[in-house]
């Protein structure tokens, strides 16, 4: 199930999803001190491209307390509160057919780790 569910993803916005989060990522990395916030956004690049079947696990630590806390000074709560939008639109218009709940929840798992990416891993 989670290989097609990535491809269909993939297929249908999960490309250009990524390539967004790639995007943000390099140009973060042009400055010495943004490269541990781009760091981050090729992580939830990957996330982004294929969420289905990866699990989200927090174990953060002090710093990545301080660098999550910079985050969502920056952009982590318009990024968070988009995809949480989105899941509920995939949840509420397209899951009166049961095929966008799954995807909805997908975003739910972005929503997570675009609001704190620090210290969270993904396996």
């Amino acid at each position: 199930m989670s290989f097609i569910g990535n491809l269909i993803w993939f297929l249908l916005g999960g490309f250009l999803l990524g390539l967004g989060w790639i995007i943000a990522g390099i140009l973060w990395c042009i400055t010495i001190i943004g490269i541990p916030l781009g760091i981050q956004c090729f992580k939830i690049a990957g996330v982004a491209m294929f969420p289905f079947g990866r699990q989200i696990v927090n174990n953060g630590s002090a710093m990545s307390l301080l660098l999550n806390i910079l985050w969502i000074c920056i952009s982590g709560v318009e990024l968070a509160v988009a995809h949480l939008i989105i899941g509920l639109l995939f949840c509420i218009t397209i899951g009166i057919t049961i095929v966008g709940i799954p995807f909805g929840k997908q975003h739910f798992k972005l929503a997570q780790v675009a609001l704190i990416p620090f210290g969270t891993y993904t396996f």
